[in-house]
């Protein structure tokens, strides 16, 4: 018993049921005698080898089928059928015309309505497949069709040369750009042949015009596919030769229409509105003067096509000024990207899905994040000046203007999707560029790409998976590459910015203001010098951080501090990606390199800290329990305490960077980084939004970093078990209102376990404080965090460390007023929190006495006040503006708060409080304190907060004297979002003035 016929037809991949038997039908001793049906096998082995190229087919029941009909129409003519048996004699031939007539219906109906033109895929004598290079063989037309006339010649001689095309790409014998290049040149071929029909129909007498036709779009790009129309734009060369050119031009289009495909002449100036033909006189006049940026865009893929080559070239050559200065206009980059979206909304919704060339993650994706690449980076790199999409991402790869990954993605989904557009497209010859949803064109679709079925899945869910692969990544790239906000900043460069020859770029370097512009020209060479893709990608860079350096107060410094860090970096493969491709970092970079030198020194101890500048997150305050968890688990994986150490003033100096960075960018427009939206939709803030925040997120950091170096103390200094420990916050710290220079001033106490002997227990809680300290001022790459206790009872001449008992007795018999004064700012901070509990408790009555002070305290601390003020403020420092001392600066408001809080405190619990402003807040709305005065002490207390914070960023030391001129005031002002300095300092004088009127009338008041 045999088979049934079908079932062994299935497996050359004829269709099944009726299919099969109609295949066998087809195969069988009435059809082309291929298959035996009695004995189910091929008829002899030129038949076997025959099926064997069927079943490899795209479709192989379309190739059967077309195969019989080209047999049949042979038939017809009455010769004798030589198909089959050159198909036998020919395996070149076979595999080529096979595979057209299995991916190709409109091909096979070509041939079948022309049965003597399968010859032109067979093998050459020398044994060379044929040739497949878009030129166009009239001869052979000729003698393969009975049509006579130019026009119809050379439709078939056009048909022939894509027939020959076709056979390549689908056989492997021209790969993607090849097969692109081929239909161009077929194009080109096709324009010139039409040419010269038509100028040869001009009226007798008239003479031949200059006019060149230019190719513009995917044929001006050598990236033409099997179906498109062809733009082109043409140019005449005088008035004189309008007329006739205009005959020619009009006759052309006419003619291709004819014999190929439409050509479209709507990228010429004014669009269809505009006359055909132009002359190049008339074409500069008008992109000078009216041309938008998309037509610029359009321009980047001008190539000389047919007609007066020469005209061609000097219209493009006369433009290429224009194109290439195109991207400075203000609006440039941004019509790039409106035109972009502007596509994706006139797609159909029910198409935008299955769209591969306009909707997202689409070939218009690609060729407009290039063309954008081009426009701004063309100007000053001549190497990225090539039309075709192709050969300029390469060109972009090999600059470093996109990443070596990036470049391999965008080309792999070019690839791809030109690819899929490509066998879209040839099935019938018609204009498509949407993938069909119905499963039999869904499954011809895979299998003409080469989509196999594997285990648990299909060939159509292998196409589709690449397909959503290559679609999501190429949506991603070309976000990243259009959206790269660095582009704006490259635009505004001018041309002559971007090329850093020696002589250009110490003429940009005085114009900028560097003052040292030889010195900065070396670091440039330094930085660019060489064929590297390292100074390549700086190339790219530099001119837009030159113009970043240049606002700031001492352009040198910060290309000095961006060359220090580029040479710790440099080598590395992350950073000058990250420079070149995440969002505004480099523009973030250059900005704290030229604002801050806090900043910069910190930069060059830990390089690799940048990376926070890529996210808002990043440069956002880590919370109090955040920093308490991760600083004490850093410091539990060492054993040995200065490891440890060294583990958690590395974390410090990471914070320190964090907040440093989003302080100096706070003020600095677009590249402040921003908090989320919140979730009722209000508005993003600055992630420092003012001189609290930063107060507080630096007293956190202060606060972590003690609390895992007293774990680590305690460790290396354990103690009798039992004993109680804490450090209690003073000073600034106290009142959660650091600054980057702070020390942290505390107090130590301790309580011994019940029974131990008090002076092991007073000698073990000395050991751990001074470990503590040890370790945290050690010698380090770190800034060390300095531990001042000065503010303990008796000074320098007391005890580090006393028991909760001890003070309890010291402020019970001995203490000041002064020293009340200092524990308003006294608050837990890390160690045994009962303890720290016990002592807030102990000092409230100290701190916040129930009767207020007495007059003689009152006198007592104007005294005192008065004294600092003279004997504290240093030699020479100017009163006005010294931020600290200064009249109406730090001190002045403090003292008038803390006098406020010792005597109304006691009986007003909402004046208990270590933070100055809200103490003064309070102070207000009890009613203590005048409305106006409060709000005057405020501004003057953040003013001088806000120029102390920032002095010490400019300077990188510490500071209270505000400059009344020169690059400190000039660096301040830029920080806090000022433009004069001249205006800012009057207004710190003024600011000064009514905080220090506001204070004294505080200070006066009776009691």
């Amino acid at each position: 018993m045999t088979r049934p016929t079908r079932g062994r037809l299935a497996r050359y991949g004829f269709a099944e049921a009726d299919g099969g038997a109609r295949a066998a039908d087809l195969l069988g001793p009435d059809g082309l005698g291929l298959w035996r049906t009695e004995e189910q096998e091929p008829a002899d082995e030129a038949a076997g080898e025959l099926l064997a190229a069927l079943s490899r087919a795209a479709d192989p029941d379309l190739a059967l089928r077309q195969l019989h009909r080209l047999v049949e129409a042979e038939r017809r003519t009455g010769e004798k059928p030589g198909v089959l048996d050159a198909l036998a004699a020919d395996p070149g031939l076979r595999r080529r015309l096979v595979a057209v007539l299995g991916a190709s219906s409109a091909l096979g109906d070509h041939l079948v309505a022309n049965p003597r033109q399968w010859a032109v895929l067979a093998t050459e004598p020398d044994g060379l497949a044929p040739r497949a290079d878009g030129r166009l063989d009239l001869a052979a037309a000729a003698r393969l069709t009975a049509a006579t006339g130019p026009i119809p010649v050379l439709r078939q001689a056009y048909r022939l040369a894509l027939l020959r095309i076709a056979a390549a790409d689908l056989t492997g014998g021209r790969g993607l750009e090849q097969t692109m290049a081929a239909l161009s040149g077929l194009a080109d071929a096709t324009l010139a042949a039409a040419y010269d029909i038509a100028a040869d129909e001009l009226p007798e007498g008239t003479p031949r015009p200059r006019l060149a036709v230019v190719a513009m779009g995917k044929c001006g790009g050598d990236e033409l596919n099997y179906v498109s129309d062809v733009d082109v734009i043409f140019v005449a060369a005088t008035d004189e030769d309008l007329a006739a050119a205009t005959q020619v031009a009009t006759r052309l289009i006419h003619v291709c229409g004819l014999v190929a495909w439409p050509v479209d002449a709507a990228l010429r100036p004014e669009g269809n509105r505009g006359p055909l033909v132009r002359t190049l006189a008339s074409h500069l006049a008008y992109y000078r003067r009216w041309a938008r940026t998309w037509e610029f865009q359009a321009l980047l893929k001008a190539r000389p096509a047919a007609g007066d080559l020469a005209l061609a070239r000097e219209w493009i050559d006369a433009l290429a000024p224009l194109v290439w200065s195109a991207a400075e206009r203000p609006e440039a980059v941004e019509d790039v990207r409106a035109m972009r979206r502007k596509i994706i909304d006139h797609i159909p919704p029910k198409e935008l899905e299955r769209e591969i060339k306009r909707g997202p993650g689409g070939l218009r994706d690609i060729e407009f994040a290039v063309q954008l690449l081009q426009l701004v980076h063309g100007r000053g790199d001549e190497s990225l000046r090539a039309p075709g999409t192709i050969p300029a991402l390469r060109a972009l790869v090999a600059g470093g203007y996109v990443g070596r990954a990036d470049g391999e993605a965008l080309l792999r989904g070019y690839r791809f999707l030109r690819g899929v557009e490509h066998r879209l497209q040839l099935q019938g010859l018609r204009r498509t560029h949407t993938v069909p949803t119905e499963p039999d064109a869904l499954r011809w679709l895979a299998a003409a790409l080469g989509h196999a079925a594997t285990p648990g899945r299909s060939a159509v869910e292998e196409f589709r998976a690449e397909w959503v692969t290559h679609a999501t990544e190429v949506r991603r790239l070309h976000a990243k590459l259009l959206y790269r906000p660095l582009l704006e900043s490259v635009a505004r460069v001018p041309a002559e910015g971007l090329r850093l020859t020696p002589e250009a770029a110490r003429h940009r370097l005085e114009i900028l203001g560097f003052a040292d512009p030889a010195g900065a020209l070396r670091h440039l060479q330094a930085l660019t010098g060489g064929v590297s893709r390292t100074a390549a990608i700086q190339r790219t860079l530099l001119p837009v951080l030159l113009s970043e350096f240049a606002d700031a107060p001492e352009p040198d410094r910060g290309l000095l501090n961006y060359r220090q860090v580029s040479d710790k970096l440099g080598s590395t493969p992350w950073y000058l990606r990250l420079l070149r491709d995440s969002g505004p970092v480099a523009r973030r970079l250059a900005r704290v390199l030229s604002s801050s030198r806090y900043a910069a020194d910190l930069l060059a101890r830990e390089p690799e800290a940048l990376r926070l500048l890529a996210e808002d997150t990043e440069l956002t305050p880590r919370p109090r329990e955040v920093l308490g968890e991760g600083f004490t688990a850093a410091a539990a994986r060492h054993d040995d305490p200065v490891e440890a150490t060294r583990a958690v003033r590395a974390l410090r100096r990471r914070e320190l960077v964090r907040l440093a960075c989003a302080d100096v960018l706070s003020q600095a427009g677009a590249l402040a980084p921003l908090t989320p939206r919140t979730a009722d939709g209000g508005g993003r803030v600055p992630t420092l939004a003012d001189v609290s925040a930063v107060g507080v997120a630096l007293s956190d950091v202060a606060d972590a970093t003690l609390a895992a170096a007293l774990r680590t103390a305690r460790a290396a200094q354990p103690g009798p078990p039992g004993l109680r420990f804490a450090v209690i916050g003073m000073g600034r710290l106290g009142g959660h209102e650091s600054n980057y220079l702070s020390d942290a001033d505390v107090l130590f106490v301790y309580d011994p376990p019940p029974g131990a002997d008090e002076r092991t227990a007073g000698a073990a809680a000395h050991a751990i404080a001074e470990e503590l300290r040890r370790l945290l001022s050690a010698p380090a790459p770190d800034p060390p965090l300095g531990v001042d206790a000065d503010l303990r009872p008796e000074g320098r001449q007391g005890p580090l460390v006393r028991s909760l008992a001890a003070y309890a007795q010291y402020y019970a018999r001995w203490s000041k007023v002064w020293e009340a004064q200092a524990l308003l700012r006294a608050r837990f901070v890390c160690g045994d929190a009962d303890l720290g509990a016990e002592f807030e408790a102990l000092v409230d009555p100290v701190r916040y006495p129930a009767d207020g002070l007495t007059r003689e305290q009152v006198v007592e601390i104007r005294r005192i006040k008065a004294r600092v003020e003279t004997e504290r403020l240093p030699r020479g420092a100017d009163p006005a503006t010294h931020t600290k001392l200064g009249r109406g600066g730090l001190a002045d408001v403090e003292w008038a708060v803390q006098l406020l809080q010792l005597r109304h405190a006691g009986r007003l619990p909402a004046l208990r409080g270590t933070r100055t402003l809200d103490a003064l807040a309070a102070a207000r709305d009890a009613g203590l304190v005048d409305p106006e005065d409060a709000a005057e002490m405020a501004a003057g207390w953040t003013l001088a907060a806000q120029v102390r914070n920032a002095l010490m960023l400019v300077r990188g030391r510490a500071g209270d004297q505000l400059p009344r001129h020169g690059v400190e005031l000039a660096g301040v002002v830029r920080l806090l979002g000022g433009d004069d300095p001249g205006e800012f300092l009057d207004e710190y004088l003024r600011a000064g003035r009514r905080s220090r009127a506001a204070m004294e009338r505080v200070l006066d008041a009776p009691a």
